[in-house]
């Protein structure tokens, strides 16, 4: 038992005596993961203004290097990650996400920007400005939120908020008359590229619903929404119910189509069923028949054992020829009295006693 514990006591040394990051030595391999804040997984992220900073304390940036060797847990890597996130949908998350885990130490800190803003420099949104906070902090990757988040950031802003980097995709962001409102960030070394999720957007999103819009239209008059609410006229109105009720018939008899080919495949199974039984019991009657009453079948043994034995029992056969009765002498004569005839006799016997009934006669013409 005291070897195990003697080396858990020096792994433990060569880790408080490691000159690597959080500890960590060339020994261990894997340098430890470092904790990370868990507020956001069990609570919404707080908003900066929420958040109190210790401005006692100087704004020293940290380097790309250092950031990715580690940080002590009381320093981690300040990443600022800003964009609209209206219809927050995965590729929003995938994003931060992917600024979470730049750095084995980060605190993720998400700007969004104001509706005032977003409508002047980009477009309407489906989404207040409030919805947007809301569903960013909800984002398990996120740390702390900013509202009202500048269009373009300045080194004030950085300053503020304490930025180390700032996290976003590669693809230039044309806005607010620049070629790439990240430009500048990307020249003082501040800048980490994410990547983007293709085939999902807000635009993307926002086709679909356009795209189908009577879709859509008719699935929330179902629901209970308003024409009005919908801004949705009389006439349109009355046309969605008139779809929603052909619709329905054609489900009904497309059901009926679906039910009754179900119950022929049904009918045809059970058929195939029967005539592949009657077929098996068909043949065993026909093979049954043939053993009874064929050619060779079992009536024509019975049939000729029984003629053998009526036979047999009619003309019983003879005594073979080794028995005494064969070489007996034949019985002698006998005449009846006062006649000259002998007496009747079988068939059989007549032929063995003409010579003598010959020859009685002869004897009695003499006489």
């Amino acid at each position: 038992m005291e070897p195990p514990t003697s080396s858990r006591l020096n792994s433990r040394k060569r880790r408080k005596d490691g000159s690597g990051p959080n500890g960590a030595t060339e020994l261990d391999g894997v340098p430890p993961k470092m904790s990370r804040r868990s507020l956001g997984l069990r609570e919404p992220a707080p908003f900066s203004d929420e958040v109190e900073i210790d401005y006692s304390k100087p704004y020293i940036r940290v380097t790309y290097e250092e950031a990715m060797r580690g940080t002590p847990l009381d320093r981690p890597v300040r990443v600022y990650a800003d964009g609209i996130f209206d219809l927050f949908h995965s590729g929003h998350a995938r994003a931060l996400m992917q600024a979470k885990n730049l750095f084995p130490n980060t605190y993720l800190i998400v700007g969004v920007c104001s509706d005032e803003l977003t409508h002047n420099f980009k477009g309407f949104t489906v989404m207040n400005e409030n919805e947007r906070y809301d569903a960013v902090q909800h984002c398990r990757y996120v740390d702390e939120v900013v509202r009202n988040a500048p269009w373009t950031l300045t080194p004030e802003f950085l300053a503020e908020h304490r930025i180390d980097f700032v996290a976003h995709d590669d693809i230039p962001y044309s806005s607010a008359g620049s070629d790439d409102v990240y430009k500048h960030i990307k020249e003082a070394g501040m800048f980490a590229p994410t990547q983007r999720t293709e085939g999902i957007s807000t635009s993307d999103i926002i086709t679909r619903i356009v795209r189908d819009y009577d879709v859509y239209a008719r699935r929330n008059l179902q629901r209970g929404y308003t024409a009005k609410e919908l801004n949705v006229s009389f006439i349109n109105e009355k046309k969605y119910h008139l779809q929603e009720r052909v619709d329905k018939v054609k489900k009904r008899v497309k059901d009926v189509e679906e039910k009754s080919k179900e119950f022929v495949q049904k009918v045809e199974e059970k058929s195939i069923d029967l005539i592949q039984k009657w077929e098996e019991k068909s043949r065993e009657f026909i093979g049954n028949f043939l053993e009874m009453f064929g050619p060779e079948g079992a009536l024509k043994h019975m049939l000729k054992e029984g003629k053998g034995r009526m036979l047999q029992a009619i003309s019983p056969k003879q005594s073979p020829s080794s028995s005494p009765t064969h070489d007996r002498s034949p019985s002698p004569s006998f005449r009846w009295p006062f006649s000259t005839k002998t007496p009747p006799s079988s068939p059989a016997n007549r032929s063995r006693n003409e010579s003598a009934v010959t020859y009685d006669i002869s004897e009695d013409e003499e006489d």
